[in-house]
Formats: structure tokens, C-alpha cells, sequence
């Protein structure tokens, strides 16, 4: 497995994974994700702002994330570890629903960390549904910490905010 920055021809595919990363959180009744979001058009402005990056599995995309510097305006509302504002955010991690448990999200993490750790930054910060256990149980078991919760979108369930200090000294 390959991890790159996305190309704007890689569109279909990515959109392809997000429909089966999609359709099993759904059979598990997880339904942070639907066929408005992720769509066409946030992907094509990641990949625009060349922040989009896929994980490959012989030239098939399986995976993708975007990471950049971008949090909404509520993440001012969590109490971060990192006070130095030298963060990355993760957005839209998913992976094929037939790569599940191998370890694909963990690496796409990994990459994000790595990038992060490459450029000095001191932390990593993401959101996710406070009703997709899945997602939950994933990034405790990677090492980050709910530090509280957010409301992304009236009407649904609230975002729990994550963080992993990537430097000890972050001040």
C-alpha cells in the first residue's frame, strides 16, 4: 500500500471508497455520513488546495483523508492541550468498507502524524460523530484524547474533538 497526494482525475474513485465506507457505517447503523457528505464538491476543493491524500492497493484507491490547517469556528470552544496553535487538523478520514481491519485508517493516521512531526508542528485535531463507536474506539486506541464536544450540525447528535500531542513540550 501507497500513500500520495490525490490528483483531481482521481475524483471518481475517492467518491467510489466514500460510497462503500458510507454504505457499511450505515449496516452498522452509523449514519455520521449520508449521500450529501463527504461529496463531490469538498473532495474537488481538497484537491484543489492539494490537501487530500489517498492510500493505494495495487492502482485501486482505498483510502483517503485530507489534512490541512483548517478547523471550524466551534473547535474554539474545546480546550486543546496544544496551546502553541502548531496543529494539523484530519478531515474525512474513510476507508473502503472491504479494507476495514487492515489497518488502512491507522496508516493513513500515521501519514498525517508523520507530515505534522516533519514540519514541527506540535498536535494533530479532529472531530468525530459521538455515535460512531467505531470511529471512537479507533482513535483511543491510536493514542488521541477526547478533550470534549461540539455541535458541527444542528439536528444531529453532537462531534466529540480529539487531540494527540505529538511533542512533549507543547506550550
Amino acid at each position: 500500500m501507497i500513500i500520495r497526494l490525490a490528483r483531481i482525475k482521481d475524483l471518481h474513485d475517492i467518491m467510489k471508497m466514500y460510497k462503500s465506507c458510507v454504505m457499511g457505517m450505515i449496516a452498522h447503523n452509523i449514519t455520521q455520513w449520508d449521500n450529501k457528505y463527504p461529496n463531490q464538491e469538498i473532495i474537488l476543493k481538497d484537491l484543489k488546495n492539494k490537501t487530500y491524500f489517498v492510500a493505494e492497493k495495487n492502482n485501486e484507491i482505498i483510502g483517503g483523508i485530507n489534512i490541512d490547517k483548517l478547523q471550524d469556528e466551534v473547535y474554539n470552544s474545546i480546550k486543546w492541550n496544544d496551546k502553541s496553535e502548531k496543529f494539523l487538523v484530519v478531515h474525512r478520514l474513510a476507508v473502503k468498507e472491504e479494507f476495514w481491519n487492515q489497518k488502512v485508517g491507522k496508516k493513513l493516521m500515521s501519514f498525517a502524524e508523520n507530515r505534522a512531526f516533519k514540519n514541527n508542528l506540535s498536535s494533530i485535531r479532529l472531530d468525530t460523530y459521538s455515535e460512531n463507536p467505531i470511529a471512537l474506539k479507533f482513535y483511543e486506541k491510536i493514542g488521541y484524547l477526547r478533550l470534549g464536544a461540539i455541535d458541527l450540525k444542528p439536528g444531529k447528535k453532537e462531534y466529540y474533538c480529539f487531540e494527540k500531542l505529538l511533542f512533549s513540550n507543547s506550550n
